[in-house]
Order: structure tokens, then sequence, then C-alpha cells
């Protein structure tokens, strides 16, 4: 255990020295960005060794390995994002742990996080992940390949959040597309996630949190301003296969 530990001290010493020389770039604070460490086919023992080191914010995709995960860690001062696209039927056992769910991408997901977080007498921080392989005029709202709702869906997505009982809307989320315009121009997309924060803003001033960039482009998001970056390997390091 003590080698894994200076393993993953090491790792998040660099990725935590990345955070704050690409903040030094931009002219930002390094209190401005919000390292999420993506704990995703890693076992709760990794995740106690990053909260000893001080980590406060983790990821999971998927409930079947994030719900037992969250249970064995649940006297930790942790902070639970979901960030995996989430099917209806496990929405009630996602409100139960998740404090973030970042992956909002249509009104049946907003109707069904709303029902659970109020049975569980919960709030969630809810984060519209817009999928900028769908902005194009003929996408109409429509979906992206790794979810995420089209650009012009935003606002009205928003406004749903915005009034369900139990939800908070916080911001926006993206992932960096591998087709279509942007495909290969994260810095691009990025700077695009941030024109859209910025009109979210407007209608809802408080929704300011922009979670973007992963362990490849984490200088790019915070280049085009985002508060967030969501980095797995770089710190895990490579991710035992799934079976």
């Amino acid at each position: 255990m003590t080698e894994r530990r200076e393993e993953l001290a090491a790792n998040l010493a660099d990725v935590e020295e990345r955070i704050t020389a690409a903040c030094a770039a931009a002219g930002r604070g390094r209190e401005e960005v919000t390292l999420i460490v993506v704990t995703k086919t890693f076992p709760a023992s990794d995740v106690r060794i990053l909260s000893e080191l001080g980590v406060r914010h983790v990821a999971e995709n998927r409930d079947q390995d994030a719900a037992p995960k969250a249970a064995a860690c649940a006297d930790l001062p942790l902070q639970w994002h979901f960030v995996g696209q989430l099917q209806t039927n496990k929405v009630r056992s996602v409100a139960g742990y998740a404090d973030f769910v970042q992956s909002v991408d249509r009104s049946r997901l907003v109707t069904a996080l709303s029902k659970e977080a109020v049975r569980n007498g919960r709030e969630l921080g809810c984060l519209i992940q817009v999928a900028l392989d769908a902005d194009e005029p003929a996408a109409g709202g429509g979906r992206g390949e790794r979810g995420g709702v089209a650009p012009d869906g935003v606002a009205e997505l928003a406004r749903l959040v915005a009034g369900a009982e139990g939800l908070r809307l916080d911001g926006l989320m993206t992932v960096a597309p591998l087709t279509g315009e942007y495909a290969g121009r994260q810095q691009a997309a990025f700077e695009r996630l941030m024109d859209l924060s910025t009109d979210l803003c407007a209608a809802h001033p408080a929704a300011n949190m922009v979670s973007a960039g992963m362990s490849t482009d984490l200088e790019q998001a915070v280049a085009a301003g985002a508060t967030h970056v969501r980095v797995g390997s770089a710190v895990l390091g490579v991710r035992p296969r799934l079976g």
C-alpha cells in the first residue's frame, strides 16, 4: 500500500504542477480551478489514499462500480460526481450518493433525478452535458455520440433543471468531441463551451461551473476558462481492462 500511495502522490503532484502552470499561463489564480479525480475502474482503496492526499472531488461513470465504492468510502470528506451517460433506471441509485450529476442531457432524466432527490431529501447539483459534435443546424437539440444535448437545446434544459424540486443548476460540462467540426480542436471546443456558459449565466447567474478537460487536454480547458477539470489516468495510471 505504501508503494501505491507514493505512486499516487507523485502523479497527483505532477497534475497539480500542470494545473498551476496552466493557470499562470492563462493569468488565472490556481484557486479558480478544481481538480476532480476520475476513479472509474480503480478500487475503493485508491479513493481512500487520494482522500488522505487531499483530494476532495472524485468522479465515476458507471453506477454498478460507483455505488459500492461510494458506500465503502462514505466516511471520507468527498464530493462524488457522476459523469457517465445515465439511464433512468439507474437514477434511484445514483441520487443516493452523487453530489453532482454532470451528464444531464434530456428532460426525462431531469424528471427522474428530481423525483429521487426529493425522495432522498437531498439536493443534487446538475450540469448540463453539451454535445459539441451535435453543434449543427440540423441537430435540432439532438444528442451527441457520447451523450449530451446540442447547444441549441441547452437553454430549455437549463430552465427545466432550474425549476425542478431537489435539483440545483450548477453549469455545463463537455467532453472534447472525436468527430465533427471540433474534432482535434480541443481549445476551440472549450472556448465554444465558455460562450455557452456566458449565455447560461445571463439567465442563471449562479450556474457558473464549467467542467471540461481531462488528462490529455486539461491545459486547453484551463486556458479557455474551465472551473473544473476531470483527470483520471494522469493520476491513477493506465486503467485496468474491464472484463
